[in-house]
């Protein structure tokens, strides 16, 4: 009987939720590659507690600063100045993705491309959860500018989480081609 994930794949799950296929790599490599988003994330950000005043910025490039800023909202500070609630709400919201996220590793693990955008997602949605917990808002710090023009300011996490959902959109195309 095929499973969901066998279904996806078109191959057949056995009993120990191996695909007859291809090979499963475990949760554990996928996991590891959270943590690794996570700890870059989290040492960078402290970095910059450390060296930086609030709001202070330092020009690299004609492009580029560092700047530490805080985000108490979600993306682009969505709902920032919402008086306090969205806190627990952005860090709850981080962990039901981040519980969702391992029910769905575990479950197509064999599966690369998609494993490995879910993993940089997970780490990045986690390193923003952390921060949410011990600080109150989000650490951010790489501010990318042309002209007058600011992108908003943003960290390693939600670069783990932008490059995730690339490479999510990247491995959807390729499972629908390959079904034509």
């Amino acid at each position: 009987m095929a499973s969901k994930a066998g279904a996806r794949t078109g191959a057949k799950r056995t009993s120990a939720g191996a695909t007859r296929s291809g090979s499963t790599f475990g949760l554990a490599p996928w996991l590891g590659i959270a943590v690794i988003a996570i700890l870059l994330d989290q040492v960078t950000k402290l970095t910059i507690l450390k060296t930086f005043q609030y709001g202070e910025f330092r020009p690299l490039t004609s492009f580029f600063n560092l700047v530490l800023v805080y985000n108490k909202g979600a993306a682009f500070s969505f709902l920032a100045a919402a008086g306090g609630w969205q806190r627990w709400f952005f860090t709850l919201l981080g962990v039901v993705a981040a519980t969702v996220i391992v029910w769905l590793l575990k479950r197509h693990n064999g599966q690369k491309m998609f494993c490995l955008s879910l993993s940089l997602i997970l780490g990045g949605a986690l390193g923003n959860v952390i921060d949410r917990v011990v600080y109150g808002h989000v650490i951010d710090f790489l501010d990318f500018h042309v002209g007058g023009w600011h992108w908003p300011a943003f960290n390693v996490a939600d670069s783990a989480i932008c490059v995730g959902a690339v490479l999510l959109v990247i491995d959807e195309l390729r499972r629908v081609r390959r079904g034509k």
